[in-house]
């Protein structure tokens, strides 16, 4: 099984290879195959790629906003119509279900190019009279924008950072994740494909060094970034030398509130959802899941029900509804946290094991996991374990529940259900979070700004702020009489 680009990265509208990079492995995960090998970037790529973007973005720029959309849309309608192309290799890149690849990733990243390739001709500042003379704004591009993927969704990913960019008139340059560095080239591909002029999109793969020398470039006027807490916190510092612009989309450790009077079936296909969707590899997963102790059992009793019936197996295979996780080194983090709950005292309720799977024993499977009687000090309930595992608390009061959602230093999603509308919006009014849910959780429609507060980031994917973050303000004061001068 080989999905063998043309070369490893994609540069002025074409393949680009730079041969003396360090070799980099795509690995199906649930069979631990090598289906591509890749060279990484140096700086001299890198800086290559930077300055082909800044002498492209200049006449990118130039084009009306209806003209930029157009071609943004026309690469949404190639990419629907190569959709199942899309999420073949996304699944062999990621590990991730095809039946959720189908629906989740390439599409979601079409929905976006659609969505902004609309906004891109109503980008407009303002006007304000002062009574003889005037002012004005003009929203203008920041120049080229270095962007940083995550491997959870990365044809997601790289829609989401290119859409914004792109329709405010800026050039790109995409950084991969270096575990899944295959469908940001096809989505080059594509762009190009719609008629996007050579140099506006342009891939680099490699590992922290590629992404450092993005940071760092003086050509470079923001920098994009899905990925960890640390990654953030360096490529805040690196930014920082030369002023960059910084949108950071990090993790999480996420509180979903279920209030007793909730629908327990909704309650448990949310909770199920928040933590199991792409083998629980969500950084908005809503991983601490308060359950008020008057709906306590019932809620247990369904949740476990229903976890031992998800189908594990062939990610290929449209029945499957949980593949691998996304490396077997991955793995072993999760597995350790496995083990720390068991140690730390929580009640294991069902998974919390390697599956065995016929014809899969190289993958990187783990079972779905549920512990109860978790409580606020262990640490699968203070740290992102990033996989298949749901601590359950118990509360009592709303009060109670609200401070202990809050008792975290991340701040990225939350979530509540109850049938009491009222206190739903106190609630969810009350929690540290950037985006929230009330009465479902982890949808994210591309209408919706998307992003954390404290340590879990800062700036909005998605929604028209994400395209006002991609711009720059300019004021112009216009005077229509004389020129009053004191001397």
């Amino acid at each position: 099984m080989r999905c063998q680009p043309d070369a490893s990265h994609h540069i002025a509208g074409k393949p680009f290879e730079d041969p003396t990079g360090a070799v980099m492995d795509s690995v199906y995960p649930a069979t631990g195959e090598v289906i591509a090998r890749l060279h990484a970037a140096g700086d001299a790529t890198v800086d290559h790629a930077v300055k082909v973007a800044t002498a492209a973005q200049k006449g990118w720029a130039a084009l009306p906003g209806r003209d930029r959309g157009r071609i943004l849309r026309r690469a949404a309608d190639l990419i629907r119509a190569r959709n199942r192309e899309l999420s073949e290799l996304e699944t062999l890149d990621t590990g991730k279900a095809l039946q959720e690849t189908l629906v989740a990733d390439a599409a979601s990243g079409a929905d976006c190019l659609e969505y902004f390739g609309g906004l891109a001709a109503g980008i407009e500042g303002i006007h304000v009279d002062l009574g003889g003379s005037f002012l004005y704004t003009r929203r203008e591009p920041l120049g080229v924008v270095a962007a940083i993927g995550a491997w959870n969704y990365p044809i997601q990913i790289a829609c989401w950072k290119a859409a914004t960019a792109l329709a405010a008139g800026n050039a790109m340059v995409f950084k991969p994740s270096e575990t899944t560095p295959l469908t940001a080239l096809k989505l080059a591909e594509i762009l190009t494909e719609a008629g996007l002029p050579d140099g506006v999109y342009n891939v680099v793969q490699g590992g922290a060094d590629t992404g450092r020398a993005l940071v760092r470039h003086p050509g470079v006027a923001k920098v994009s970034l899905t990925g960890g807490n640390q990654t953030g916190r360096g490529v805040m510092r690196e930014a920082a030398d030369t002023l960059k612009h910084v949108t950071l989309e990090l993790g999480g450790k996420s509180p979903l509130v279920i209030f007793d009077d909730a629908d327990v079936e909704n309650a448990v296909s949310a909770a199920m959802l928040a933590n199991f969707y792409s083998t629980g590899q969500i950084c908005s997963n809503g991983t601490r899941v308060f359950v008020q102790r008057g709906i306590r059992a019932a809620f247990l009793d369904r949740l476990v029900a229903r976890t031992r019936a998800i189908r594990l197996g062939d990610p290929m295979d449209e029945a499957t509804q949980l593949g691998p996780l996304v490396s077997h080194t991955h793995r072993e983090k999760v597995l350790s946290y496995l083990k720390l709950g068991r140690e730390e005292g929580a009640t294991l309720l069902v998974g919390g094991d390697v599956p065995v799977l016929q014809g899969f024993e190289g993958g990187a499977f783990v079972s779905p996991t549920v512990f109860a009687d978790v409580t606020d000090g262990m640490r699968i309930a203070r740290e992102e374990i990033f996989g298949p595992v749901m601590s359950v608390l118990d509360f009592d009061t709303e009060d109670e529940v609200i401070a202990r959602a809050n008792a975290t230093p991340f701040g990225l999603a939350a979530g509540v259900f109850t049938r009491d509308i009222a206190r739903a919006h106190r609630v969810i009014a009350q929690l540290d979070a950037g985006t929230t849910w009330i009465n479902t959780y982890n949808l994210t429609p591309v209408e919706m700004p998307f992003g954390g507060v404290k340590q879990s980031g800062l700036g909005r994917e998605n929604g028209r702020a994400a395209l006002d973050a991609m711009t720059r303000v300019k004021s112009v004061y216009v005077e229509t009489g004389d020129v009053w001068a004191p001397y």
